[in-house]
């Protein structure tokens, strides 16, 4: 008697790790869709039976995690924000002091940043110490053509992908060295991903530069940088720069996964 008890509820448990493991691969599926997708689709991308990916959806439309439209189709619901948020400032936490030692070392402005649907959003950053000093709000978003960091975002995703976004933004110019045209971009990224860090020579901002490398290995895909005036951020301190924050972006992603783990 006792031993059936048990063995129930180890099925239980086990069931509800499995429920809890396919609920997080359609939340992923979804964001990975643009957060808007069909059930159709939901089934091809998961591979799961229909009536597995219904009982699921219901219970996360009940929790507000999706929401369903008018057009049958589900997107990723209101209730996500406050998790997103949350888990934002904790990357903030455990990224400031490895951007801290950029600042250290190399005397700029030192950010972290995440690709949020078509943009790019800054999750931390700490200062420069010099009066004249790039400073950028956190949770302020930009268009990724025109920034260091979304270059470094974009590098990290297939050609295809990556156009599909710039496509979809228009890229505007900032200033008149931004990197207007499609074809054009996608050169720049592959002497990003060749190179291993990305720059902004004045394309975001006038008179600023902006050396942003990949967190690479980390369990989001992230993009750290440094940013300062031309004057001081010359061609010879950002090839002695580059080194250095790839160095802490390869920190920050240790540090986040040994958090993960833990």
């Amino acid at each position: 008697m006792n031993g059936a008890a048990v063995t129930a509820g180890k099925r239980e448990r086990s069931g509800g790790v499995q429920s809890l493991d396919r609920a997080f691969t359609l939340l992923e599926i979804m964001a990975e869709a643009g957060g808007e997708i069909s059930l159709s689709q939901l089934a091809h991308s998961s591979g799961l039976p229909l009536p597995t990916i219904h009982r699921i959806i219901r219970s996360l439309v009940g929790n507000g995690y999706v929401r369903q439209l008018p057009s049958r189709r589900y997107a990723l619901g209101p209730r996500l924000i406050g998790l997103g948020e949350s888990a934002s400032r904790m990357l903030g936490a455990w990224a400031r002091p490895h951007l801290a030692h950029l600042v250290d070392e190399l005397g700029e402005t030192a950010n972290l940043a995440m690709l949020d649907g078509d943009q790019v959003v800054y999750v931390a950053q700490v200062p420069s110490p010099h009066a004249m000093r790039m400073f950028t709000e956190v949770g302020r978003r930009v268009l990724p053509h025109s920034a260091g960091v979304g270059k470094a975002l974009l590098a990290q995703l297939p050609e295809a992908e990556a156009l599909a976004v710039v496509r979809r933004t228009g890229m505007p110019p900032a200033t008149d060295r931004t990197i207007t045209a499609p074809e054009e971009f996608a050169a720049e990224l592959a002497r990003v991903r060749k190179r291993g860090y990305a720059v902004d020579d004045g394309e975001q901002e006038v008179g600023v530069r902006c050396l942003a490398v990949p967190v690479l290995g980390g369990p989001a895909m992230m993009a750290m940088s440094i940013s300062g005036p031309e004057s001081r951020m010359t061609w010879d301190f950002v090839a002695k720069a580059a080194p250095v924050v790839r160095q802490a972006a390869h920190d920050l992603a240790d540090d986040l996964n040994q958090q993960s783990s833990g």
